[in-house]
């Protein structure tokens, strides 16, 4: 039961917002670089950073510019960065056997950042749509996303990155029994301290957009993802997926895209206490870019409201591509 307060006016709520000390004394919840994972994009070549046109800011980079960002992230105290790696329709196939190739882009960034920057933590992404030349998550067989024949290739990619030196893997598919699968894998394959961060409650949302151009998965995409990522109308499956993928050995979970979805991030977080997290995903950072670029909004105030929003949420930490920017604020202040 809720403790009674005063009445007014021996309980005057704004005496505690009337300066910054004391509002920084009374504020409920922080942030700091500590929060953030940084999603970055992997491609070929050397010395490139690519530009992304619907994402602002963000770059598809080469190997060598890859092993640049992880340093500039451990300079600004980022944990984490997680790597999306960009093929061409021309590298996609029907049987993703470039998914669990060792050399493929995402591979070698795992291992050089590893050899440069050994301190900041390599987060992984384990779907097929970056190497599906139908851009699904899983094989596709007669116009079905299959389950099980996907899981089996999803369990390699798994292994693969383990074997590069991958800290974190993120299953982002939303196959069932994945994660029960790859722990099983990790743990016979000697990769037992190797953890997992499973995208748990993916929904179809429309907010992916940009990142389909960024990993260049738009143009290959038929159809669509509904009957695999959960439909944006449900609350209570979202428990469920938490639930499956726990029992089953993630170490953390995710919720995915983020503002919308957070009320979500809270149930999770009340109702599991394991470490959630969110997406900050493409079309949230876009949108707050777009406006900012046009002067209708102050982009900085808004990028730190914004991840605000998760740790009032529950949230332990968010992927955004905001977090360079955030941290450099974040570190001026302190």
């Amino acid at each position: 039961m809720r403790p009674t307060q005063a009445p007014f006016p021996a309980t005057r709520l704004r005496r505690t917002r009337q300066s910054p000390a004391l509002r920084a004394l009374t504020r409920e919840n922080s942030l700091s670089a500590d929060d953030f994972i940084w999603p970055v994009f992997v491609r070929s070549g050397e010395g490139i950073e690519e530009p992304v046109p619907s994402m602002p800011g963000v770059f598809r980079r080469s190997v060598d510019k890859i092993v640049d960002a992880a340093r500039e992230a451990a300079d600004l105290g980022i944990p984490a960065i997680c790597i999306f790696p960009y093929t061409g329709l021309e590298e996609r196939t029907e049987d993703c056997a470039g998914a669990w190739d060792p050399d493929n882009h995402a591979n070698r960034a795992i291992r050089a950042i590893k050899a440069a920057v050994p301190e900041i933590a390599v987060m992984t992404d384990v779907a097929l749509d970056t190497y599906n030349i139908n851009g699904h998550d899983g094989f596709v067989e007669n116009g079905e996303i299959v389950n099980d024949r996907t899981v089996e290739a999803l369990v390699k990619m798994t292994l693969s990155q383990a074997e590069a030196g991958a800290d974190i893997i993120g299953p982002s598919d939303m196959m069932d029994g994945r994660i029960g699968a790859m722990r099983a894998a990790l743990e016979s394959e000697g990769h037992q301290r190797v953890m997992i961060l499973s995208y748990s409650a993916k929904y179809a949302s429309a907010f992916y957009g940009p990142f389909r151009d960024a990993v260049g998965a738009s143009g290959a995409l038929t159809g669509d993802k509904k009957t695999y990522q959960m439909d944006p109308g449900n609350s209570d499956e979202a428990l469920r997926l938490i639930e499956r993928d726990l029992s089953e050995g993630a170490d953390m979970v995710m919720v995915k895209p983020g503002l919308p979805y957070l009320d979500i991030c809270r149930r999770v977080k009340e109702t599991f206490s394991a470490p959630t997290y969110a997406y900050q995903v493409s079309g949230e950072y876009s949108m707050i870019q777009a406006a900012a670029e046009h002067g209708w909004i102050d982009g900085e105030k808004v990028m730190m409201e914004s991840l605000m929003a998760f740790k009032r949420a529950g949230c332990d930490g968010i992927l955004t591509y905001f977090a360079p920017a955030a941290a450099r604020l974040l570190n001026k202040q302190r």
